[in-house]
């Protein structure tokens, strides 16, 4: 097991849904964020389908979602706009066209740490997460080499490492006992997911109670990812150096 990258000058994060990247790497980015690290964030799908109302005004839902995301990274201290790749939610695939627009966000934000799905957690069922880990990884190697998508015309990049949350058998702990309200913050303005994600009942008054029992849930997840490494709360991930 090892414990806390030193700080990157850049980090690109990739999640497959808006609030995504705040439940897997959120208290690390805040954390790098915070030491003067500048942290990107991609979201590959549209969020279109983050409802459980059937009748949900889909257009209307994807706007609200990608200013939900905008607001969770400026918590998290992002100096960038939020890239939204627009990939129908729940159809991403991990294709030639997806990987080479993945290479080309990798090669041209030059990042030192990429964060991702890890594509490899066993009896996943969501297909977004899976290919979203697949296009962080397969676009890494095509970032890196130049044979791979010379039409792109931006020079090869090669990141120093890969993070990977969700991970079966993680091996990297990020301490994140300074950041971890930021974390949360960052994840309650999801507010369009509140009910269906979070169980946090929507409505004129939100009920302290459930953020309350919503924020130790994310608390015990954090202690229990820190166990062993001498931190308090801790992000976990799978570590792959490039």
């Amino acid at each position: 097991m090892t414990t806390n990258l030193s700080t990157p000058a850049r980090a690109l994060a990739i999640g497959a849904h808006p609030d995504d990247i705040e439940f897997g790497c959120g208290g690390t980015l805040a954390k790098w964020a915070s030491e003067g690290c500048a942290v990107y964030l991609a979201v590959c799908t549209d969020g279109s389908k983050g409802s459980w109302n059937a009748f949900e005004d889909q257009a209307r839902l994807i706007i609200t979602r990608q200013e939900e995301q905008r607001a969770a990274a400026s918590v998290l201290g992002a100096k960038a706009d939020v890239v939204f790749l627009g990939w129908s939610d729940g159809e991403l695939e991990a294709g030639q066209e997806q990987r080479r627009r993945i290479a080309r966000l990798i090669r041209e934000t030059a990042p030192d740490v990429v964060l991702g799905h890890d594509p490899w957690k066993r009896y996943r069922l969501h297909p977004d997460h899976r290919n979203a880990g697949f296009l962080v990884t397969d676009g890494i190697v095509a970032a890196r080499d130049a044979l791979f998508f010379p039409e792109l015309a931006v020079e090869p990049h090669r990141p120093r490492a890969i993070l990977l949350f969700e991970a079966d058998a993680p091996d990297h702990v990020e301490d994140i006992a300074t950041t971890f309200d930021l974390k949360l913050e960052a994840l309650l303005e999801h507010r369009s997911q509140l009910l269906s994600t979070m169980a946090i009942p929507t409505g004129a008054v939100r009920s302290d109670t459930a953020v309350a029992a919503f924020s130790e849930r994310v608390r015990l997840e954090a202690a229990d990812a820190a166990s062993g490494t001498g931190f308090l709360l801790g992000e976990a991930f799978k570590r792959i150096d490039g």
